[in-house]
Parts: structure tokens; sequence; C-alpha cells
């Protein structure tokens, strides 16, 4: 909206955020950059101070209005500091005015935090690489004016994707279809205070890839069919008469021209029957890669991005006051969890500017869920594999990991899992 105002509207995709941010699932989800040098606090504060002007929504605070919450502009500022809190901690917390981002630090990685209504993963890391960016140019002095690969204006950065390209449909009908499938449901064991449990892994991408090409499908596909493998291992016989059901974020920015930083994504559920696994991960590729072909034609990549649209424009449901179109979509959100297994969320390739990009490791990316979400992300070589979830073990991640080392890919694991036995 105008920026002449002093709030905005959130986004489509992140109307039902608040709503549903409870317990283990704060909706925080956090990128990380591991560079190759320690971490300097004063020079990643001036960086940050030097970008975040252009992107003047990540400097507002939520509000709660009559029938919507919304995002009001404030002087607050982020004060980097090092990592000393659980990840993925609330930054939402009714009641308190505060931001909704936060930028730590520790050794060498750079930590950035955030509340799913401000951005997608893509978005943030459309901010978090001019953070990068910015950081290395002023610590080894770069003289070249040098910007992000994918930098856009910033009229462009805050724009609300989702109302520029709605077109009247019965969205709500797709919502209704998530939660008709009762789905094969992940347990563990819950960390007693709720703590999000991080496992990250990493692999050679160009291996990974390459294993990709003998099955001739693309890297989306095969994470995708060796995850769903994963879970099936850890079924008894009685949990494989339930689907498995992966969601799987896809980014609209493919298909809609836009450089928003803000929300633009939909979800495309891959549903597959453990009846049909003959213990072949061929099996699993050829009904994973038709789903995402028939699920990503243009005319369903519409319907997708619709079905978020269609909460605001629905008037029905835009004239609910706010307490109760709380307990409503929490109540929807409930169901259609059950019709998930989990969620796989590919960010894909992380490019940077060749002036800076010898000085960093790699990258990573966790997002918090109500079981689990897997992250995906590369750079370079680098192919990472990221998973929170407030279960102490990881019991499918696991599997994951024991699935590509049998396929020849060696795995480098990770964890902040906080018991030590």
């Amino acid at each position: 909206m105008d920026r002449k105002t002093n709030w905005y509207k959130l986004d489509n995709a992140a109307k039902i955020v608040p709503s549903t941010a409870k317990g283990a699932n704060t909706r925080v989800f956090r990128i990380t950059c591991q560079l190759k040098e320690e971490v300097d606090e004063e020079t990643l504060q001036q960086a940050l101070d030097d970008i975040i002007d252009e992107y003047p929504i990540f400097n507002c605070v939520l509000r709660r209005g009559i029938f919507w919450y919304y995002l009001e502009d404030s002087n607050l500022r982020e004060t980097v500091h090092e990592d000393c809190i659980p990840a993925c901690s609330p930054l939402y917390i009714p009641g308190r005015k505060n931001l909704l981002y936060r930028v730590n630090y520790y050794n060498n990685r750079i930590n950035l935090e955030m509340f799913h209504v401000l951005a997608d993963g893509t978005g943030a890391f459309m901010f978090f690489k001019n953070l990068i960016t910015r950081y290395l140019v002023i610590r080894h002095g770069i003289e070249a004016d040098i910007k992000p690969i994918d930098d856009f204006s910033i009229e462009e950065k805050n724009v609300d994707a989702f109302t520029d390209f709605y077109s009247k449909q019965k969205g709500l009908k797709q919502l209704k279809e998530m939660s008709a499938v009762k789905a094969y449901q992940i347990t563990g064991e819950i960390d007693d205070n709720l703590l999000p449990h991080l496992v990250e892994g990493t692999v050679s991408a160009k291996k990974f890839l390459s294993i990709a090409h003998e099955y001739n499908t693309t890297v989306g596909v095969l994470c995708v069919s060796i995850y769903i493998k994963a879970i099936i291992q850890g079924m008894n016989r009685k949990q494989q008469k339930r689907h498995v059901v992966v969601s799987v974020p896809v980014n609209l920015r493919q298909f809609f021209k836009s450089g928003t930083s803000r929300n633009f994504f939909g979800v495309i559920n891959i549903d597959y029957d453990p009846a049909d696994y003959k213990g072949e991960l061929k099996d699993i590729i050829a009904k994973v890669d038709r789903d995402f072909k028939e699920k990503l034609s243009p005319d369903n990549i519409e319907k997708t991005m619709n079905s978020y649209a269609a909460l605001e424009h629905n008037f029905g449901i835009k004239m609910i006051p706010l307490p109760i179109k709380d307990f409503g979509i929490g109540m929807f959100d409930r169901a259609a969890k059950k019709g998930v297994t989990s969620s796989m969320s590919n960010l894909g390739q992380i490019k940077m500017p060749e002036e800076v990009e010898d000085y960093i490791e790699g990258f990573s990316a966790f997002m918090t869920a109500q079981s689990q979400q897997i992250c995906v992300c590369s750079y370079k070589d680098r192919l990472s594999f990221g998973e929170v979830s407030p279960y102490k073990t990881h019991k499918s991640m696991l599997n994951f990991f024991r699935c590509l080392t049998e396929m020849g890919i060696e795995v480098e694991i990770g964890t902040n899992d906080y018991d030590k036995e």
C-alpha cells in the first residue's frame, strides 16, 4: 500500500500466521550464513544499519485490528548480538511491541531469524544476501559498488504480490481440500520446554545432482522422494495403511514476475501410498514426479496463488471480528495439518556476487513446525538439509541421511540437541 501511511495490511499468506503460532510452532524461521572467518559484531551492526531502510516493513510491529492483524511503522531498530537464546525462539508475543526479526552471530555464523508475517524464505534471503554482501564489503574494504544479483527497488521489495496477481476464483475450495486426507503423523518424545531441536546435514551438491540425473529427475523431486522413503522406513505395518503426504511450499515468483521480499508462495501436497512402495526408490520418484508436473501446471499454480488471496477477498471471512477469526483459523489449521505428514521447502541455489563469494562457506535454513519441516538450499557444492522439530529424537531425518549414505553420498551432520547423553 501507499508508503505515506504508517501501517501495512498483511499479505494474504501472512494473515493466518499469528493465529497459528502456538507452542513449538513459533512460525519463526532461521537462515544462516557460515563464513570462513569469525564474525565482527561492530561491522555486522553497521551493515544492518546501512541496508535496513530498504526494507521498511521489517521495522514494523504487529498490531491487532478489528478484523485483521496489521503492521505498523516503529522507531525500533534491531541490535546485533551474540547468539545466546534457543534457535527460532518466539518473536511475536501478543501485547508486546517488538520487532519481528533478529540478527545474531556465533563464531563464524551469522543468523537471521524472522516471524513468517514479514516474509517467506525467498524474501528473507533477498534481505539476508544484501546484509551479508554489505558486511563483507565493509569488513574487507571492497571498493566495488556491488549489490546482490536479485536486487530490486524499495517499492518492488515491499509490494503485496498476492493482491497484484489475484484473480477471482473459488480459492477457498482448494484450502478445504487440504484437510480431506488423513495422513500418517510423525510422532516422538517432545521436549519438555518445547525447545526447537535443529539438525543440519550437508552433502555435495554436485554428487546429489548427478544422482538426480541418473534417475532422470530433478533435485526437488529427488529430495521429496528420498524423504518419503525415509518416513516409510520408520512406519510399522499398521501405520503404512495411511498415506504419506509431504507439503511443499512453492515460490510463486517463478511463475509471476515479482521482486517482493514479502510472502509470495503457495503450497502443493505430494501424496504417496506406502502400499505402492516395492522397495525401489524409482517407484516413489515416478509418482512424485507426476504430482509435481500436474500441480505445477499454470492452471494449478494460479489456483494455488488464489487460494491464499481468497481469504482476504471472501466477504464472509472479511467481516468476522478478529478474536472469532483467530479461533476459526486455528481450528482450520489443526484440521489441515491432519492431512499432512511433514513439509519440505526447497529454497534453491543461493548465489552471491563474485566479489564476496570466496569469503563464504555455505548457507542453511530452518523452519519451525508443529511436528517437523525440512528446508533445503545450496551454495556452490554445499547442499544443506535443515530440520526443526520439538522432538528429542530425529528418526525420519536420520533415516533420510542413511538413505543418502546408501546412495554413496557422504553426509556431514550437526545438531543443537540440548541433552548430552
